[in-house]
């Protein structure tokens, strides 16, 4: 097979292909975007729970992933709970899984305690979301406009879950919407100078994790998610940067209003037919992901990746960004991993 180098007479770093992918302009490849968090710890053979709370060893273990298989980005996710742990949330910290929230003693559990908020610092020394402002700033210090830089900050839905209790949320979302209403604005409006800061520091684009936003059907989707979101899509893009959305889970009853939010890409999680998310989020979206990264990217083989993603680039055409569903998993076998981008490799975009 032809290379793409050979194919296109033009050679991009992953900076310029993923910016070109965006911006929907000719690429000498398929963009290659997938979420490593773990999968990166491993790699440098560190517990993660030094990966996600020393920015230097979340740099050097993505560094080291782009280096060692051709990936086109760097990544600062880590963990959901950086801005609710500087809030004073409940945080569990483990040696070799993600930072958690403590449900049993959420921070919010006293829904009155929002009016004393307030606004976080994301400069605070010793904050957790000043030590991803750093691993910002330290990526631009390496490999600006060399490898695209993602920052990150949690969605309005997702912190609102990490400070309320995923299931006091659900209940709220009933019982008291005016209290829902009043935390998302609060999110967002803590959410959008820490976006700032990491675009200040170097990034090219923010990721906005709102997992918990699968869990509620089309109707409060579009009524307490999708006004908040865009307000951060909004403020975002007015910096001049980028910005994903990541939703874990099945997000097809609300894939009409995320498909008309602004989002330069999303990503499709394994169980949402893409054939459904292209055609009800239009042909204009950038689309990333659906491999299904269990199934598939972990328990899978090498052709199995390539068969699987063929078949996702097939639906979602030239707009298309590999990646699995969701976060790589740990132990993915590194010949699958490379398979993901060979393929992104082997494939040009006209």
């Amino acid at each position: 097979m032809a290379s793409a180098y050979e194919r296109n007479s033009i050679f991009m770093n992953g900076y310029q292909r993923i910016v070109a992918t965006l911006e929907n302009r000719p690429s000498d490849s398929l963009a290659c975007m997938p979420i490593t968090m773990m999968f990166a710890a491993k790699l440098i053979d560190v517990p993660y729970r030094e990966y996600a709370t020393d920015y230097r060893t979340l740099v050097r273990g993505q560094i080291h992933l782009a280096r060692e298989f051709g990936l086109d980005l760097l990544l600062t996710i880590s963990d959901p709970a950086r801005e609710a742990a500087d809030h004073g949330a409940d945080i569990c910290y483990f040696d070799d899984t993600p930072p958690a929230l403590n449900e049993n003693n959420s921070f919010l559990a006293d829904k009155t305690r929002l009016k004393s908020m307030k606004i976080l610092d994301p400069l605070a020394p010793g904050s957790r979301m000043l030590d991803r402002v750093q691993a910002v700033r330290e990526y631009a210090k390496v490999a600006k406009h060399e490898l695209f830089i993602e920052g990150w900050i949690e969605g309005p839905c997702a912190e609102a879950a990490d400070l309320r209790g995923i299931n006091h949320l659900m209940y709220d979302f009933v019982d008291d919407p005016n209290f829902v209403h009043e935390l998302f604005d609060f999110n967002v409006r803590n959410a959008i100078p820490f976006a700032e800061e990491q675009i200040k520091a170097g990034a090219d684009s923010i990721g906005i994790g709102d997992a918990a936003a699968s869990l509620i059907g089309p109707k409060r989707y579009k009524e307490f998610v999708y006004p908040y979101e865009k307000k951060l899509v909004d403020a975002i893009h007015a910096t001049g940067a980028k910005v994903r959305l990541h939703i874990c889970g099945n997000i097809s009853r609300s894939l009409p209003e995320i498909g008309t939010l602004g989002f330069d890409m999303v990503d499709i999680d394994s169980m949402v037919p893409l054939e459904k998310a292209r055609n009800e989020m239009g042909p204009d979206q950038v689309i990333c992901g659906n491999m299904d990264p269990v199934g598939i990217l972990y328990k899978g083989n090498p052709d199995m990746v390539r068969d699987v993603l063929a078949e996702c680039h097939r639906i979602a055409g030239d707009r298309f960004i590999v990646g699995a569903g969701c976060e790589v998993p740990r132990d993915t076998p590194h010949e699958n991993f490379r398979a993901m981008m060979e393929y992104a490799r082997s494939h040009g975009r006209a």
